[in-house]
Order: C-alpha cells, then structure tokens, then sequence
C-alpha cells in the first residue's frame, strides 16, 4: 500500500512528509519535485507569504542515485519565513508578552479546533490547519505522478470560475486545454475568462475580500479496473473525494456531470456503451467522470472541486474575543485574495496520490519492473473479453 503523513507547522521551521509503498527502481529527481512546488505558488492573488517562500524540496530518505529504494521516502521543504518568528513558534518556552490570538475567524478551524484540543491561543490551531501544509501534498504528488507516468497516466488541472466569471472551455481543442492553462497566471484555458478573472480579484483586494472558485481536475489514459465495488471503503471515487474534501477550503467535489445529475432523465445522464475492434469497449460521452459503481471505466477521471473564499479577512468579520466575551473583529491574518488556481496543482496531487495507491493495490509488487510486467499482462487478459 501507498500512504503518507505530513508533518509541520505554517510558520515552523519547515514542512516534510514521508510518503511509504512507492516502488523501488523509480527514477526520482528534486527539480521535478520544485516544478510542481513552483506551479503550487503561482496565480494573480497570491499573497505576501509568496514572494518570500521559493519552495525547494530535499530528499532526506529513500532515494539514492535518483532512484527509490522501496523504503520510506522523506522529502522536506524549508520555510524561509522561519527567521522572523523564531520566537512565536519557538519548541522551547519563551514569553510570549500576552502576544496570544484570541479573535477567531469565522470559517476557520479557529474556535472549533481551539475547544476541540483545549488550548488558549489559537495559534496553536491555525499553524497546523494553514493550506501552507499542501507544499507537503504537492512534494508527494509529484513523486506519486513520476509512477504514474510509467503507466501512460497523465493528470492536468484548469481553473473554471472565479467569483462570477465562468471560463468557455467546451470551445478549446482537448488537446490544448491542459498547454493553455499552464500559460495562464489564472490557470484557466479560456483567455477572455481569464483576463476577467483577474479583473474581479482586483476588486476584491481593494475591498480587502476574497475569492472563491472551481477548478477541474482530468486524469487521462486511466486503465479499466482501479477500485473496487465490493466494500464501501474501496470505491475509487470515494477515496477521491476524501482527498480532494481534506484540502484546506474545498467544500465540494463533483465526478462528471456531478450537481447536474439532479436535473435529467436517466436516459440522458449515462454513457451509452460501444465496441470496436480497434477500441474494445468505449464511451462517446463521459458523464459519470471515469468511474461506475466505484471502479475506473476506461474513460478520463473528470472531478470538479469547488473552493470557497479564504477566510482570512483585511477586513475582518465580527467574532467574538475569547477573553472578554464581547464583540469584536476577527484576527487580521496575512492570506491571499484568491488561492483558486493553486488549490488545482493541490487537487493534481491529491488524485495522483489515490490513482498511484490504487496502482500498487491492482499490480503490487515492490520493484517497478514487476508492476509494469503484472500491469502488461493485466492490458493482455482484457484485449480478449
């Protein structure tokens, strides 16, 4: 099995994940690694904290000579911020002079995780729940996709809204959307969309808001046959969806046509079934978004993830002081206006985290070459259903 857990805080010394069951013989090189950390930073409405992070990765673990080992890999990232608040985040006792955050954000885990683990100052609850752990997820993902590619997956993501501005997709080639979105600083294939994109995060800086939004995430070439119906927790669209719920600020996630489902007939919500010689069996139509009953289809995995505004306020909204009990405005934090075509390079991580899992579930082995041979023959039994 794949797994991983993260570990550090937003303003620690650094953030480091250890990722287990990746195979052995896996080219694996940290330039790759800092692509992906890169692309996680980018998009117009990027705060502060952007300009002073330039995410690199080291390999502390499970790799010599650019190739994995088949032990745990440990992958760590420093936090260049780490020197202006040695002292507030500092393991050892200092005195903090009264300096605690006792006005919690609404829409954060705030007050929630604060009475959950009996602390006084929420702090001790934001540093942990900040998005500035998904570099970590982004650092896993991006080994998870280098397996990925020995198996011809490919996983790209692309903005489609900010705020009330939708991106036209539909009209681009499918094969420029994933080119067109990585040339975008909104991370959105649809030029017009994007130049308005820009425009709306714009007015909502100046009004010290935020914006939410969807980003689409496509994993292509997906063999038939990853997951499982047999048990609940086995179904691939719900491990997917759990990963994609666990990002920070995602509130929705969608397979295919997904909320639209609610307003059609059957006869127009399922992808009708064909053969070929050349093909096998295929889908004209693809809305269901790759999976049925749990199990991959053959077709692309299409999920919609949906992200709400970022609840870092300049302008704060009213809380309450935990202290005092009276009415106050929330804690001012540093955040950025609009995190949206971010949270797509998240959301690519995430999926290529449960597709590599489910990878090594369906043709174990703890060398590559042994997945790729157990992979092989699976595609030959197929050919002759």
């Amino acid at each position: 099995m794949i797994r991983f857990s993260t570990a550090g805080e937003s303003h620690g010394q650094g953030i480091l994940a250890i990722i287990e069951g990746i195979p052995a013989g896996l080219n694996i090189n940290t330039e790759d690694i800092d692509v992906d950390l890169a692309r996680r930073q980018k998009g117009f409405g990027r705060g502060q904290r952007m300009k002073i992070e330039t995410d690199h990765v080291t390999i502390i673990s499970g790799v010599r000579h650019a190739r994995t080992l088949g032990s745990p890999i440990t992958v760590y990232i420093n936090n260049r911020d780490w020197d202006n608040w040695k002292s507030v985040m500092s393991p050892i006792s200092v005195d903090l002079d009264g300096k605690c955050l006792l006005k919690p954000r609404p829409g954060h885990a705030d007050l929630a995780g604060l009475t959950k683990y009996g602390v006084n100052d929420f702090r001790d609850i934001l540093e942990r729940a900040s998005a500035r752990e998904t570099a970590a997820r982004v650092a896993v993902g991006s080994v998870c996709r280098e397996l990925l590619k020995e198996f011809g997956i490919n996983i790209y993501s692309y903005v489609e809204q900010i705020g009330s501005v939708s991106a036209k997709v539909s009209s681009i080639p499918k094969d420029r959307i994933q080119h067109e979105a990585e040339m975008s600083f909104m991370r959105c294939p649809d030029k017009i969309a994007s130049k308005k994109m820009i425009q709306i995060i714009k007015k909502a800086m100046l009004k010290g808001d935020t914006l939410g939004g969807k980003i689409k995430v496509v994993a292509e070439n997906v063999p038939i046959g990853l997951g499982s119906h047999t048990q609940w927790d086995m179904k691939l669209d719900g491990r997917l969806a759990q990963s994609l719920m666990s990002i920070q600020a995602v509130k929705a996630v969608e397979f295919g046509m997904g909320a639209n489902f609610a307003g059609v007939f059957g006869s127009d919500a399922h992808d009708e079934i064909f053969y070929s010689q050349k093909k096998s069996f295929y889908r004209k139509t693809n809305r269901a978004g790759g999976t049925e009953g749990g199990i991959t289809n053959g077709e692309d995995i299409e999920i919609s993830c949906t992200m709400k505004p970022i609840p870092s306020l300049v302008r704060p909204l009213r809380s309450v002081n935990l202290c005092s009990k009276k009415p106050e405005k929330a804690e001012a934090v540093r955040s950025d206006a609009c995190a949206v075509p971010a949270c797509g390079v998240v959301a690519e991580a995430s999926v290529a985290f449960e597709l590599a899992k489910a990878i090594k579930e369906k043709f174990g082995g703890d060398c590559l070459e042994d997945m790729k041979n157990n992979f092989h023959s699976y595609l030959e039994r197929i050919k002759r259903i």
